[in-house]
């Protein structure tokens, strides 16, 4: 294995996506990086049952499951002290403020951005290029491969 494939080794990893297909993929980046996957879930109901029977180290979160924008995962994971990734077609002007300071991956991205993203989140940064603060960032903005 290399580094990179280990980069989140340990790691417990909630996704909350609603298209199957982008969660599924977002599931089979993290668990070639190391992480442990739990979900994805396509909604916030589930997610947060199941952070509260396994709680994760980060969670990387879709912002619309299907009705519209919805924060209250987000904040209620938060609340519980877990980091957070915005996984979303919206841009960051969405987010409202007390939300801001959390990473942000707008779609579409590089899966493997992904990975990255997380590994800052977890505080695991490898120092190369896409490892500069993400905060505001948007990783790989505008390319495909999703």
């Amino acid at each position: 294995m290399t580094a990179n494939e280990l980069r989140l080794h340990g790691l417990t990893i909630l996704v909350l996506e609603d298209e199957y297909i982008l969660g599924d993929e977002a599931r089979s980046v993290l668990l070639r990086a190391g992480a442990e996957v739990i979900g994805p879930f396509g909604t916030a109901e589930e997610a947060l049952a199941a952070a509260d029977q396994s709680p994760p180290d980060c969670a990387l979160l879709d912002l619309d499951l299907g009705t519209g924008l919805d924060f209250g995962p987000a904040r209620a994971l938060r609340r519980r002290g877990v980091p957070l990734v915005f996984f979303t077609g919206y841009d960051l002007t969405v987010v409202p403020a007390d939300l801001r300071r959390e990473r942000f991956v707008e779609k579409p991205v590089f899966m493997a951005a992904i990975v990255e993203v997380v590994a800052e989140a977890c505080g695991r940064s490898a120092g190369g290029p896409l490892s500069a603060p993400i905060g505001r960032r948007r990783a790989a903005a505008g390319q495909a491969g999703f």
